[in-house]
């Protein structure tokens, strides 16, 4: 079995949905409410999951050249996304990290911050991330919500790019 530029982008879109899902269980049956660095990457799986889709619904209707391109384009904008996505991932788990005593301090919370502030102060600080970002309730194998959260960033980027620069991306 060949692996299309289709198949591949919709293997992307299932593993990213597969993931939120079980976001939304850890959040809503587990009760590990998210901390803002979570939503944003939350955001990023979103983002990730679109431009596969897309990838996948899109790239396979053109001719072997056009093909070729739409593949590429696809490929590399879902390498973009997932490469965003591990910068905040990566944040996440330096805060998660640090010695306590550096950890910063809890700030208002995600809902406030929309309602009172500028969105670019929003985005400022939601970036820096706070003394919540910081704690690490939830473990599976040793690594924590946002390590599992930065490795699939990291793979589907990898993967993507896999997909977009491959010389037989062209073909069906």
């Amino acid at each position: 079995m060949t692996l299309t530029p289709r198949l591949g982008f919709t293997a992307g879109f299932a593993l990213c949905a597969g993931l939120l899902g079980f976001a939304y269980y850890l959040q809503y049956v587990e009760d590990q409410n998210p901390c803002p660095l979570c939503m944003v990457q939350r955001v990023a799986f979103y983002a990730l999951a679109l431009v596969f889709l897309l990838g996948a619904l899109h790239g396979p209707k053109y001719g072997n050249k056009l093909r070729s391109v739409t593949v590429t384009v696809y490929g590399l904008l879902a390498f973009v996304v997932a490469a965003l996505g591990t910068v905040v991932a990566g944040r996440h788990v330096w805060l998660q990290n640090i010695p306590a005593d550096q950890v910063p301090a809890c700030g208002p919370g995600l809902e406030y911050m929309l309602k009172r502030f500028p969105f670019a102060d929003v985005v400022s600080k939601v970036l820096m991330g706070s003394g919540e970002c910081a704690e690490a309730a939830w473990k599976f194998l040793g690594l924590t919500i946002a390590g599992w959260s930065l490795f699939w960033l990291v793979a589907l980027g990898l993967f993507a790019l896999f997909l977009a620069l491959r010389k037989n991306a062209g073909q069906r």
